[in-house]
């Protein structure tokens, strides 16, 4: 039997295992299962948002953050064909139509309250639809 494996960028190795630890945690810390949807973002984003609430200081979640803006960004890797791109210890979601989505901060701007990772989300993959 031959299986045929795919190769991912480089730059797509750290927010891959990012975002899957970040849905292993959370499976098993808050039983919340992430299936790599967009619908499932809701449930990020009220997530972040109860966090901030409960008036947890940021460098507490800041990893944790970084786990579900990387969770988001391969949402929206796998939604619209888009590739993670590096740089500087930056990572960045390059979508098809050529634009750059920093998911990792908008997960850190949920947390001051000024930011969704689900309409991120919705903005990248409609971005993408309407240059097919």
């Amino acid at each position: 039997m031959t299986t045929h494996q795919e190769t991912r960028p480089s730059a797509a190795t750290k927010p891959v295992r990012w975002a899957a630890d970040a849905v292993a945690t959370l499976r098993e810390g808050a039983r919340l299962r992430l299936d790599y949807s967009a619908q499932s973002l809701w449930s990020v984003d009220r997530m972040i948002d109860g966090i901030r609430r409960e008036g947890t200081p940021y460098p507490a979640v800041e990893t944790v953050l970084r786990g579900l803006g990387a969770y988001a960004g391969e949402v929206i890797v796998r939604q619209t064909g888009a590739e993670w791109w590096a740089g500087g210890g930056d990572h960045w979601v390059r979508t098809p139509d050529g634009r750059l989505w920093d998911p990792i901060d908008e997960a850190r701007r949920c947390f001051t309250g000024d930011g969704s990772l689900r309409l991120l989300c919705r903005d990248a993959t409609d971005a993408a639809a309407s240059r097919t």
